[in-house]
C-alpha cells in the first residue's frame, strides 16, 4: 500500500495495522472528564488540586483568606479573577501515575473545568458532549443543588458515567448514609463508595478503603498543610491498627460499610459504566484531602475514548482516520494577540500540528500550524494528539462549536443542541462611529456561542438581541466588548421569558400576536419570543395551527 497523507491523515506515520494499534494503545491511557457541580461548590479548587497531585503545579493557586486570595490556575477572565467564579470552561491536560505503576507510561487526564453559575449552562452544556465521563460534586452541608440536578440530567441524556465527590468533609455537614439516601432519592443514581470518612464532617481525620462486602481494606490518614498549598501527606494503617488509634469513629465507619455492602451499594463497573451507579469519594479539595484517590478513581474506573455517532449513523471508531469535533470558541485569552482560540476534542485517528484537514461544514481545507494545549493562561504547543485529547487551534476564525474537521473519506457529527434561552436584551453601541467595530465583535460573540443573536427587520441591524440562559453573560458581552474591540455597550432588557422555534410559514401571523415578536437567530432558525408562559399556553391552544415547538433544555 502506498502511503500518503490521505491514507494515514498525518504527515507521514505507517497507515495499517500498526498505526491504528499505535492509536488504541494511546486511546487506553486516556481519561476525558468534565467536573461539574452547583456555584461554590468548589470546581476550580478540586481542578487545581487534582493538578497539584498530579504535580504539574507545585503549590495551590489559591491562597484561602479573603485579604490573600489568589486565583485559581484555571480562571483567566479578569471577571472570573474578580467576583471568584469560573465563566468560562477551562482544559487542562497533564499526566500522572498512580502509585505503584510505571511512571514512564501514566495516563493522560484532559479535565474541562466548567462553569457552574447557572447563568452559563449553555457552556457546560457544550463541554459535556465532549467528555466521556463527569465528576459530580456535592457540598457536604448543602447536598444536591438545582445545578447540581440540571447538569446531572444533562449528563444521563448524554449517557455520561459519573464519580460522585463530597466535597468540603472538613467543614459541617450532614451525616454521610443522609447524603448518599438524597443521591438516590433525588436522582435515582444508586451511590457505591469506595471510600467512606472516618469522622464527621467538620472533624475529617481520613478514608477508611471499602473491601468486599464493606470489610475495611485500610485506613488513609491525612495531614494538613499550611493552608492546604502543598498535598496532605497519608499514612495507611490496616484495619487493628485503625481501630486502635480511631476507637469509636473508625467502628462507625466499619458500620456504615457494612450496612452500605447489606443494601448492595458496592461497586460494580458494568453498573457504573452504564450509569445505575456512581462510585463515592469524601473529600476536601480546600486541604487537598482524598484527591488522590479521586484521580486512581479516574483512571481505573472512567472509560477510555468511545466511538462517537456519525450523522449518517455509522460509528466513528478511535482508531479510524483523524477526525475531531469542536465544542467551545473563546477569544481573549491572549490579551497580546487577541486571537481566537478554537477547542477541538479529537474523536478518532492521530492528530499532528501542521496537517491539512477539511472542515465538514465548508468542505475547505485547513491548516492546523498552531495548535495548543491549554492550562490556564500558560500555552503549549502540541505536536501530535490522540483521541480523548482537547486541543486549542489558533485564529481558527472559520470553525464555530458543534463543526467536524476530519481526513480522508468525509465524516460529520450531529451539531450541538442550543440552550433554550430565558433572558433577552437589545444591544447598541453607544457610539455610531463604532458600528464596525460593534458588528464584528456581536458576530465574534455569537460565533462563539458566548449568547445567541437574534435580528429582525422592526429593530434592524444596529439593535441585535442577545439571547441568553442567565443574565450575568450579557455582563460578559459588555465587558469583552469594551476589553476587547473597545466598543461601549448600551445593553436594554426585553419583557420576554421564553423562546420558541417556529418555521417562515407560522411567522408572519405570531409577529402579529400582542406579547409575541419573532427573529431569526443567527444560525437560520426562526425564534418566536413570548412574554411569560401564560401567553405561550393561550397562543398554542387558540392557534394550533402554527408551529410552535420547545428548545433543547426548556424549563418553562
Amino acid at each position: 500500500m502506498t502511503e500518503t497523507a490521505e491514507d494515514t491523515g498525518t504527515t507521514g506515520r505507517p497507515a495499517g495495522p500498526e498505526a491504528s494499534g499505535h492509536v488504541a494503545t494511546e486511546v487506553s491511557r486516556r481519561r476525558t472528564f468534565a467536573v461539574i457541580a452547583h456555584p461554590d461548590a468548589g470546581k476550580s479548587t478540586l481542578t487545581e488540586a487534582l493538578a497539584l497531585h498530579a504535580r504539574v503545579i507545585t503549590e495551590a493557586g489559591a491562597v484561602h483568606g479573603k485579604s490573600g486570595r489568589r486565583s485559581t490556575v484555571s480562571d483567566w477572565m479578569d471577571m472570573e479573577k474578580a467576583r471568584g467564579i469560573s465563566v468560562s470552561s477551562t482544559a487542562l491536560q497533564f499526566t500522572y501515575a498512580p502509585h505503584g505503576s510505571d511512571p514512564e507510561d501514566p495516563y493522560v487526564i484532559n479535565l474541562v473545568d466548567t462553569p457552574g453559575h447557572a447563568d452559563f449552562s449553555e457552556d457546560t452544556y457544550r463541554v459535556l458532549t465532549a467528555v466521556d465521563a463527569a465528576v459530580m460534586l456535592i457540598d457536604a452541608a448543602k447536598g444536591l443543588e438545582p445545578q447540581t440536578l440540571k447538569l446531572f440530567q444533562v449528563c444521563k441524556h448524554n449517557g455520561l458515567p459519573i464519580i460522585t465527590v463530597i466535597n468540603k468533609w472538613d467543614r459541617p455537614g450532614q451525616a454521610p448514609l443522609e447524603l448518599l439516601d438524597e443521591i438516590t432519592e433525588q436522582i435515582g443514581l444508586v451511590p457505591t463508595p469506595l471510600f467512606l470518612p472516618v469522622g464527621i464532617a467538620g472533624d475529617y481525620r481520613g478514608l477508611l478503603r471499602r473491601g468486599t462486602d464493606g470489610a475495611p481494606e485500610e485506613y488513609v490518614h491525612f495531614t494538613r498543610t499550611a493552608g492546604g498549598s502543598t498535598i496532605a501527606p497519608e499514612v495507611h494503617y490496616d484495619p487493628a491498627a485503625a481501630a486502635e488509634r480511631e476507637g469509636d469513629v473508625w467502628e462507625t465507619a466499619v458500620e456504615e460499610s457494612e450496612l452500605l455492602s447489606a443494601m448492595g451499594q458496592d461497586h460494580d463497573q458494568e453498573l457504573y459504566l452504564a450509569g445505575e451507579t456512581s462510585p463515592v469519594i469524601f473529600a476536601s479539595a480546600m486541604l487537598n484531602f482524598g484527591v488522590h484517590q479521586i484521580l486512581d478513581a479516574l483512571v481505573e474506573l472512567a472509560p477510555p475514548p468511545r466511538a462517537w455517532d456519525t450523522v449518517s449513523g455509522a460509528p466513528r471508531e478511535t482508531t479510524d482516520p483523524f477526525s475531531a469535533v469542536v465544542f467551545k470558541v473563546q477569544a481573549g485569552m491572549d490579551a497580546a494577540h487577541r486571537d481566537r482560540l478554537a477547542f477541538m476534542r479529537v474523536v478518532s485517528g492521530e492528530f499532528e500540528r501542521g496537517m491539512v484537514v477539511t472542515h465538514a461544514q465548508s468542505a475547505k481545507p485547513f491548516t492546523t500550524k498552531y495548535a495548543l494545549t491549554v492550562f490556564g493562561r500558560d500555552r503549549t504547543t502540541v505536536e501530535t494528539a490522540y483521541p480523548g485529547d482537547v486541543v486549542g487551534l489558533v485564529n481558527a476564525t472559520a470553525l464555530a462549536p458543534g463543526d467536524t474537521l476530519y481526513t480522508g473519506k468525509k465524516v460529520q457529527f450531529p451539531p450541538i443542541p442550543k440552550f433554550a434561552p430565558e433572558h433577552f436584551a437589545v444591544v447598541r453601541a453607544q457610539s455610531l462611529g463604532k458600528y464596525k467595530q460593534f458588528r464584528k465583535a456581536v458576530d465574534q460573540l455569537a460565533a462563539e456561542g458566548v449568547v445567541q443573536i437574534l435580528r429582525n427587520d422592526a429593530r434592524g441591524d444596529a439593535n441585535p438581541v442577545m439571547a441568553a440562559v442567565g443574565p450575568m453573560q450579557f455582563e460578559v458581552v459588555t465587558a469583552r466588548m469594551k476589553t476587547e474591540f473597545n466598543v461601549e455597550v448600551v445593553v436594554d432588557n426585553l419583557p420576554y421569558t421564553i423562546a420558541r422555534r417556529t418555521d417562515a410559514a407560522s411567522a408572519a401571523e405570531l409577529g402579529r400576536q400582542r406579547g409575541v415578536e419573532v427573529f431569526q437567530r443567527n444560525d437560520g432558525e426562526l425564534l418566536a419570543l413570548f412574554g411569560d408562559k401564560w401567553r405561550l399556553q393561550y397562543i398554542s391552544k387558540e392557534m394550533e395551527h402554527l408551529t410552535i415547538e420547545p428548545l433543547v433544555a426548556d424549563t418553562n
